[in-house]
């Protein structure tokens, strides 16, 4: 695929085989997926920078504009996975554009991330996301390193696996505080609920049983279609492909491996 010179978005392709865009999270870039990139041998793997994220050049910050810039540089036939953050902007593509996409895989991210106490909707508390705004005025390196740390929690390997991804997110330029900015207003203020019951591609949820973020009350509140279904890894925490690589690789490949013919477009 050849982009176009103006596209402030970063994409590394690499391998070959089905399309599988690969979309990071809050405070890293796509170097996150990089020790997960030898186990997907059999794809072909798109790794995308968000905007303002790692080489990707922030040029709004607008929502629309996002998924506008994002859905330029998608494959056609994808199958899209979003972590977190990037999780919630993958679910409004492929809510947006369907046909475009095989399949849809999460992984820890809810579609409203604050808790809503009236709802009983599980969640973030708005105390947490405001400590994360004020540690980024003070320290920009060291909140993205804490929060690193929170990734590989459940892991047997978790010093290894922190200083493995370390490696990876921090050989890419920082990423721009507006862009972190945004992120955190995003993930205390969108609730993309609705839309997630008007998905119509098969959709894989994955979770971790330990996640701090994303509680696990979560997973029995999300919408029930039967193209949807939940794996929820016991020892994992917001990371799971961090904390349990070949567990989430064997997943999400048997799940790729049963998706209808019918699912392509």
């Amino acid at each position: 695929m050849t982009l176009p010179v103006s596209c402030p978005l970063a994409v590394n392709i690499i391998g070959e085989g089905p399309n599988l865009v690969l979309l990071h999270g809050w405070g890293v870039n796509s170097g996150v997926f990089m020790p997960l990139v030898a186990q997907l041998s059999q794809y072909k793997v798109h790794l995308i920078d968000l905007p303002g994220f790692g080489h990707s050049q922030l040029t709004s910050n607008e929502l629309n504009v996002w998924l506008e810039q994002l859905q330029a540089v998608m494959p056609s036939n994808a199958i899209i996975l979003g972590w977190s953050l990037g999780g919630l902007l993958a679910s409004l593509l492929v809510h947006q554009h369907p046909q475009h996409y095989q399949g849809l895989i999460t992984v820890a991210s809810s579609p409203c991330f604050l808790a809503q106490a009236e709802q009983d909707w599980p969640g973030i508390k708005p105390q947490v996301l405001s400590l994360f705004h004020r540690q980024l005025e003070l320290d920009l390196s060291l909140t993205i390193e804490r929060f690193l740390a929170i990734q590989a929690m459940g892991s047997a390997s978790a010093k290894t696996d922190i200083k493995q991804i370390k490696e990876q997110v921090l050989a890419r330029p920082l990423p721009q505080l507006a862009a972190l900015e945004v992120g955190l207003d995003w993930l205390a203020s969108l609730d993309i609920r609705a839309q997630t019951q008007e998905i119509e591609r098969p959709w894989l949820r994955l979770w971790g049983k330990l996640d701090g973020l994303v509680p696990k009350g979560v997973v029995d509140l999300m919408p029930q279609q039967p193209q949807f279904s939940d794996h929820v890894f016991d020892k994992a925490s917001h990371g799971p492909f961090i904390s349990h690589p070949q567990e989430f690789v064997a997943v999400i490949h048997e799940w790729i491996k049963q998706l209808p013919a019918n699912s392509q477009g």
